[in-house]
């Protein structure tokens, strides 16, 4: 099978070709799995981390991808829960131990066993993968593939960040970025929380144009401030700069909810900046977002095909996925960018 191999750790743009096309054997499911027959997978700014040695596979070399739809192609001994043909999905939550405290109380996020798709297993950038049937989830109807795949991980562990943010319906919500998880997470508040204005803060004017015509009421850039300040902001940048001006733009008794796996150091020193009376008194809350449960992926997706959420996607062939990552790493960002495979 054809698959991107991503052989060593390396720094983007600087190499332009962090993956090499590789021929692989096809996996065979064990006890337990399904073999799936990938067509499409979404390209994701946590593949970055795991290139550039932020969040590092434990071994290499290593097939990434965590955004996987594919058709089920195999079934291994003693899975029941899939039959050959069914369309399936596999988000970034890959395994758990399933019996630490963690997993009993309904927050598998966080067992110290967790073990990710596409970073401690090989993942969706191939034609081929296999998961354990528990981890896979059924597709509704009504969306293409390639728009199904940015639903798994930038909206699920998006909607992850609404329901942390404990948003009431008419509160205002921030978005401190745009890109895949961002404009996801707009419509699906705008669907949740039908009075709740939701502003955005971007970069990019591309990316603020992008957020008013998905509904936003307001866009700025990050250093902006908004015409009011706002109950709750989710920030899905990579920066520090961005933390610092958020929680200047809260509410008394907001909630700052931080939708990133890991962040660059390059504008650490912004936090020096940090003025307790400003940016954190009265009551200000920061919170962090973990990984995602599969109640996260799969009630997301019953979100999405509910209130019609619709992913915008840039679609490009497996054997472009560096050009993919090459481009999300330099910020040429419009909605989410999907590999289309076999």
């Amino acid at each position: 099978m054809k698959a991107m191999l991503l052989e060593r750790l390396t720094s983007l743009p600087q190499n332009k070709s962090p993956l090499a096309l590789a021929d692989l054997p096809v996996p065979a499911p064990r006890e337990g799995e399904i073999l799936i027959r990938v067509t499409a997978c979404g390209v994701c700014r946590t593949d970055l981390d795991e290139i550039e040695g932020r969040t590092p596979p434990p071994r290499l070399p290593v097939v990434l991808g965590h955004q996987v739809v594919g058709r089920v192609e195999e079934v291994g001994q003693g899975a029941r829960l899939f039959e050959v043909g069914d369309r399936v999905g596999v988000a970034w939550i890959h395994a758990t131990d399933g019996t630490c405290a963690f997993c009993r109380s309904g927050r598998e996020n966080l067992c110290p066993d967790f073990k990710a798709t596409g970073r401690d297993v090989n993942g969706g950038y191939a034609e081929y993968m296999t998961v354990g049937e528990d981890f896979a989830h059924r597709i509704p109807d009504g969306l293409p593939d390639a728009q199904v795949a940015p639903l798994l991980c930038a909206g699920a562990v998006g909607y992850r960040s609404l329901r942390l943010a404990g948003l009431q319906d008419g509160q205002r919500l921030g978005l401190t970025g745009f890109g895949a998880s961002g404009h996801l997470v707009l419509q699906a508040a705008r669907h949740c929380f039908p009075h709740s204005p939701v502003f955005v803060f971007a970069r990019r004017a591309e990316e603020r144009e992008h957020a008013l015509e998905l509904g936003a009421v307001w866009a700025g850039d990050l250093t902006d401030r908004p015409p009011a300040r706002l109950h709750a902001i989710i920030d899905t940048t990579p920066a520090w700069k961005p933390i610092v001006e958020a929680l200047r733009n809260l509410e008394p008794g907001g909630r700052l909810v931080i939708n990133a796996i890991r962040k660059e150091p390059a504008d650490k020193e912004t936090l020096l900046h940090l003025d307790y009376a400003s940016h954190l008194w009265m009551e200000k809350e920061i919170r962090s977002v973990a990984n995602v449960t599969r109640a996260d992926v799969r009630d997301f997706l019953n979100l999405a095909a509910q209130a019609g959420i619709q992913p915008d996607v840039q679609i490009f062939p497996l054997e472009e996925a560096n050009r993919a990552l090459v481009e999300l790493k330099v910020g040429q960002i419009r909605g989410a960018k999907v590999l289309s495979i076999g």
